[in-house]
């Protein structure tokens, strides 16, 4: 009966797998709306500085969505698969205890956050002009880091309870709810980069607590709170095979605070601004690709599970050839569009548009490249490799991308620290492919 009520063990198609998946992809497209939306309204009704001070502080909350990840994903694959194997009851204690866990780091994090604020903000770079909007920003997001801990969590596990639709709801309400409070408080009210921020814990919270609400109230899904249980193995099993989204989430923050330093020395605080306005282009073009990811990564687990080989077979197939086509797409859109999406964070005539676009149109060759690498690192983890996972990430994040942020400027200056993405994606897909192929007839997913 299990199997049958379970969205997961339906016989997947072109048409039904993009059907299912598309949720997870809006969801995650509107969840990187929540920061351009900041940058926008910053950008346009603050200041260049205040733009500069966002990117200045991003590392802190990126570490938190690492974390959080690193919970989902990790934990998603085990519970994915206990439901696969038909362990219904199992499921639901892992699934009650990680989200317990995420709770205690979440009140953590807010913890230590609020005692090292200053430190850390001066630790990042952070220049006197910039420091009082760092401060005002990230104390507020600091104070909302169990609701964005909460909201990441059931992002993932709404699309496992086979509810993905409703996931997507709440996503968009929080959205909305972003975009029309950062006009309120920024533009209406003058709140500046403290109302960009209030907005953003407001966006976080309509997914976190509803979606809270609806596992601890609903006692007829296939997912629901019960006590949870206590499995040291399975927090272990969830960090380890989790951790190669965690470790993209803490290059993430990593390279940013890079890229802040770099563009100071190359650029100025105009550098600063030109590079938060591209990264949030990249961060809205590869969310496309992490919501594919993320949405198809579930159904290899429960396949997985059940042995189903013609499922894997097919899914992958059908995957693998969406992601190169939407490759293509985003590559081209990014190359043709550069100007209006610049245009929206800085008026043409700056010195920060300048910088942007002609950075833009080498930084989107990296779109390429990054498809394949996100979804071979997602393919993996659903199969509970958090290995190889974990360095496909590592090395596409952080590793390349540092040693080509290190080098390249020192050859080609501003133009190297453009090119340090598109190098880095470009080798990533080297290693990516090399394990596909290796591993293809271990896990049965082709050949």
């Amino acid at each position: 009966m299990e199997h049958t009520n379970n969205r997961l063990s339906q016989d997947f198609h072109v048409i039904s797998l993009l059907k299912f998946t598309a949720p997870t992809v809006v969801m995650l497209v509107f969840m990187s709306l929540y920061q351009m939306v900041d940058g926008v309204f910053v950008a346009n009704f603050v200041g260049e500085n205040a733009l500069s001070a966002l990117n200045i502080v991003y590392p802190i909350p990126s570490i938190v969505i690492a974390v959080s990840i690193m919970l989902a994903t990790g934990g998603n694959a085990i519970i994915a698969r206990n439901m696969g194997e038909g362990e219904a009851r199992k499921a639901k204690e892992n699934f009650s205890f990680i989200v317990l866990v995420g709770f205690l780091l979440g009140v953590s994090f807010l913890i230590l956050g609020v005692i090292f604020i200053d430190p850390l903000i001066r630790l990042l770079g952070a220049t006197p002009a910039i420091y009082p909007y760092c401060y005002d920003y990230l104390l507020i997001l600091i104070l909302s880091v169990p609701l964005s801990v909460f909201q990441m969590l059931f992002q993932n596990f709404f699309v496992t309870a086979g509810k993905p639709h409703l996931g997507l709801v709440l996503t968009i309400l929080g959205g909305v709810a972003n975009i029309v409070l950062d006009y309120f408080f920024i533009a209406v009210c003058h709140m500046g980069v403290s109302g960009a921020a209030l907005a953003t814990a407001i966006g976080y919270s309509i997914p976190g607590i509803s979606g809270f609400l609806y596992f601890a109230l609903n006692r007829r899904g296939t997912l629901y709170f019960v006590k949870p249980v206590f499995r040291l193995n399975v927090l272990l099993h969830s960090c380890a095979n989790g951790s190669s989204e965690m470790v993209n989430n803490l290059a993430v923050a990593i390279t940013t605070f890079l890229f802040n330093i770099l563009m100071l020395q190359y650029a100025g605080e105009p550098g600063v601004a030109a590079i938060t306005i591209v990264l949030y282009a990249q961060f809205l073009m590869t969310s496309v690709f992490m919501g594919f990811s993320s949405g198809i990564a579930p159904v290899v687990s429960y396949n997985y599970g059940r042995l189903n080989a013609d499922q894997l077979h097919k899914v992958f197939r059908i995957s693998i050839r969406t992601v190169l086509i939407v490759s293509l797409i985003v590559f081209f859109v990014s190359e043709f569009c550069s100007t209006p999406v610049v245009g929206v964070f800085a008026p043409s005539g700056s010195e920060v548009f300048q910088i942007a676009k002609y950075g833009f149109g080498i930084f989107s060759i990296s779109f390429l490249f990054t498809g394949v690498n996100i979804f071979a690192s997602a393919l993996f983890t659903a199969f509970s490799n958090g290995k190889v996972s974990a360095i496909l990430s590592f090395l596409r994040t952080f590793v390349f991308l540092v040693i080509c942020l290190l080098v390249l400027p020192l050859v080609w200056g501003l133009v190297g620290i453009w090119l340090a993405v598109p190098v880095a994606e470009a080798l990533a897909f080297a290693v990516s492919v090399y394990y596909l192929v290796k591993l293809r007839k271990v896990y049965q997913y082709y050949g």
